[in-house]
């Protein structure tokens, strides 16, 4: 696997998302199978060393925005997240014990772990929006509703990759509006 590509492609899909969203949040969510990069099934041939060129590259490009990262793992440990601990405290996010393993929490989490200065695991996030690489179902830590991103570029190595960002609800019926302008006021 030439791991310069994978940095590439994910840079590329980074600078696609955030130049065509409006991201506003302070919380992005990843998922990531590995196995799935390498064109195996999730969960087969998880890879530490993909995985923490996933985790740098990805955690290099939010830094420099000011966004956390939130890691997720697999279902072998029920999808539980990574952050460090300033961002669960910060969230006020449920904390629960378990540390990831190469085949409980996969690659990406592991390789998370070891470069994050005080990681912990969460049960339950609200992200702004996310990337899934590799068909990990990010969507239930993402905030409703949620707005699928159409990338031009959706692969990192085998793996498909899905991108979501969020808006706040549309309330209302028939007269609802959702800019306000003169009109708003006119009897």
């Amino acid at each position: 696997m030439d791991t310069k590509q994978l940095k590439k492609e994910l840079e590329m899909i980074l600078t696609e998302y955030f130049a065509k969203t409006n991201f506003s949040g302070q919380l992005f969510v990843v998922g990531c199978s590995t196995s799935e990069i390498l064109g195996q099934w999730k969960g087969t041939s998880s890879n530490l060393a993909i995985g923490q060129i996933i985790y740098t590259t990805i955690a290099s490009f939010l830094q420099a925005r000011e966004i956390a990262i939130a890691v997720q793992g697999c279902e072998h440990i029920n999808r539980a997240l990574l952050v460090e601990r300033t961002v669960a405290e910060k969230y006020d996010f449920e904390i629960v014990d378990v540390v990831p393993a190469i085949h409980a929490g996969g690659g990406t989490q592991v390789a998370a772990y070891q470069a994050m200065h005080d990681p912990v695991e969460v049960e339950h996030i609200v992200a702004q929006g996310g990337l899934d690489i590799g068909g990990t179902e990010i969507g239930m830590h993402v905030k409703f509703v949620q707005i699928p991103v159409q990338l031009t570029h959706r692969k990192v190595g085998a793996a498909q990759v899905v991108a979501l960002t969020s808006r706040p609800k549309k309330i209302g019926g028939m007269r609802a509006q959702y800019s306000f302008t003169e009109h708003n006021i006119e009897e």
